[in-house]
């Protein structure tokens, strides 16, 4: 069973350099997404981080598989231990003096429908947060 991908836009009032550092330098990305330990921003490359609920944490694991410089990050998104995998892509439109950053998430229906951490509406509410909120106020700070 396919389902769409989750997408979130947003209009940031910021330049579309400052928006593509914000989501590819590790420096950045600790202050609206995750405290990532290694980053780098090259097809191929891996990383990992933690994420869940207070009581229970899941490891992502993640491998960059396009890098448009200035337009495009797409990863894959696995959790350590279970099945599924999913991709996440940024995608920056500039705007006049704003960029646009669109998100897309797919794959989200490959992970086990028996775990409630992986019900689309939480990925939904995250991006929502992540997106509408914490990397514009990052950027419009």
């Amino acid at each position: 069973m396919k389902t769409s991908p989750i997408v979130k836009e947003v209009v940031i009032t910021s330049t579309v350099s400052k928006v593509w550092k914000a989501i590819t330098d590790k420096s950045e990305m600790k202050h609206w997404y995750f405290d990532l330990a290694e980053f780098r921003l090259e097809v191929g490359f891996e990383f990992q981080f933690e994420g869940g609920p207070d009581d229970r944490k899941y490891l992502h694991i993640c491998k960059i598989i396009e890098v448009v410089p200035t337009k495009k990050l797409s990863y894959s998104w696995k959790y350590d231990g279970y099945e599924g995998i999913s991709y996440v892509t940024f995608e920056l439109f500039e705007e006049g003096k704003k960029t646009r950053l669109r998100l897309t998430h797919s794959g989200i229906e490959t992970f086990p429908a028996d775990n409630p951490d992986f019900a689309r509406n939480n990925f939904n509410e995250g991006w929502t947060s992540i997106i509408e909120k914490s990397i514009k106020e990052y950027l419009e700070k």
